[in-house]
């Protein structure tokens, strides 16, 4: 039986992402701190969580988080191979993130019916994602790769498809507002709401203060956009 916050399976995952407006990237190395990590982001009206593939506690994490908080759009970050995404998807991963682009990935994205947001970091890169039907794609690394203004430049023959952009890599409280200024930006993605140190540590009222920062300019920027129309 289905709870009343559980994710139906039908969700639009880039229509939710887009509503939410940033990603905590996140780096956990004990799988038994995933349920609370997950807690401190939902008190601070966060319901989304990309953990990436980089530690050995990451595939149990999402599963852990699938498992017992469903209302959590949890999906796997760092997906460099096939094997990783089918694993991912199997421990109840909603989308997959990868830092590049990968014909095969994204072919197996569409028969597993997940989500896939590829990296990119030139017009060539972004291409590819559309002739995949990519709707987001992640460009990276968004401050070290020239800013919004790079991005601005690198999108702009593509302003007439429907894609948006999740920039991460060097964004945090201080300039993430100059990222979502722009309408193509659905999200901003980014490690600093909750770090390794945090979760190491157990700082679950830091991650929370974060985070609720971080929802409230996001909340700005979709308030923003309402008020334009």
């Amino acid at each position: 039986m289905q709870r009343e916050n559980d994710l139906p399976d039908t969700i639009d995952i880039s229509k939710r992402i887009s509503e939410i407006g940033v990603v905590p990237v996140v780096l956990i190395d004990d799988s038994s701190k995933a349920v609370a990590l997950t807690d401190a982001l939902l008190e601070a009206g966060l319901p989304l969580v990309e953990i990436t593939l980089r530690t050995r506690s990451a595939m149990d994490s999402i599963e852990e988080i699938a498992r017992m908080r469903p209302e959590m759009l949890v999906g796997a970050g760092t997906v460099l191979f096939e094997r990783d995404a089918t694993r991912a998807v199997e421990a109840g991963a909603k989308f997959l993130v990868s830092p590049g682009i990968d014909p095969d990935m994204l072919k197996l994205a569409k028969k597993l019916k997940t989500q896939f947001i590829p990296g990119f970091m030139t017009p060539s890169e972004l291409a590819a994602a559309l002739k995949f039907g990519c709707q987001l794609a992640k460009f990276f690394p968004a401050e070290a790769n020239g800013g919004p203004s790079m991005l601005a430049s690198v999108c702009a023959p593509f302003l007439h498809t429907n894609i948006g952009f999740i920039p991460t890599g060097g964004i945090n409280l201080e300039n993430m507002m100059n990222w979502l200024r722009s309408p193509r930006i659905r999200a901003v993605g980014g490690s600093w709401i909750a770090s390794r140190a945090d979760i190491d540590g157990s700082d679950w009222a830091g991650i929370t203060r974060k985070a609720r920062v971080a929802v409230e300019l996001a909340n700005e920027r979709s308030n923003g956009d309402r008020h334009a129309r």
